[in-house]
């Protein structure tokens, strides 16, 4: 579903990291959440409601992604080799529908759409040699299509 890009941690980090994970200790982990709760929050979030609105952003935005359509924007065609297909947006969708139900709302936002592109779409755009040879990455193509791509009309999503 996501790719969370995650940074090596800063030496104190490393070091803690390095010594009780090589300890013989036995940690107490205490159950937060048991199997059929986890399981009902799944459906929660899969019966949240979507405005048209929002489920026509969702597509835009990762109909975009792809070269090969008649309306790619210029740098989707420049940098991108394969965009993402139909699965990132049911990812993107459910990933803003938890936000919101995490965020204590029952309405999804384009808001929360945003937030969680990057790490649904980066592992699914994949650039090409220009892209590599100017030093792009699907990144910094996610963050321009985002800025490109704008909601659409709310008369218009219906």
């Amino acid at each position: 579903m996501f790719s969370v890009k995650v940074g090596y941690p800063s030496a104190e980090e490393e070091e803690r990291i390095i010594t009780e994970t090589t300890q013989d200790s036995a940690r107490e982990v205490a159950r937060v959440l048991d199997g059929s709760s986890l399981i009902a929050f799944q459906h929660l979030v899969r019966k949240t409601p979507v405005s048209p609105h929002v489920g026509a952003y969702v597509t835009r935005l990762v109909r975009s992604t792809r070269p090969d359509a008649e309306d790619a924007l210029d740098f989707i065609s420049r940098w991108v080799r394969w965009g993402a297909g139909p699965r990132a947006g049911q990812y993107l969708l459910l990933a803003a529908k938890a936000n919101a139900i995490l965020s204590g709302r029952l309405n999804v936002s384009c808001d929360d759409v945003r937030e969680f592109a990057l790490p649904v779409l980066r592992h699914r755009v994949l650039c090409n040699f220009a892209a590599a040879s100017e030093g792009v990455d699907s990144d910094e193509i996610v963050r321009k299509l985002l800025e490109a791509i704008p909601e659409p009309d709310y008369d218009s999503a219906k």
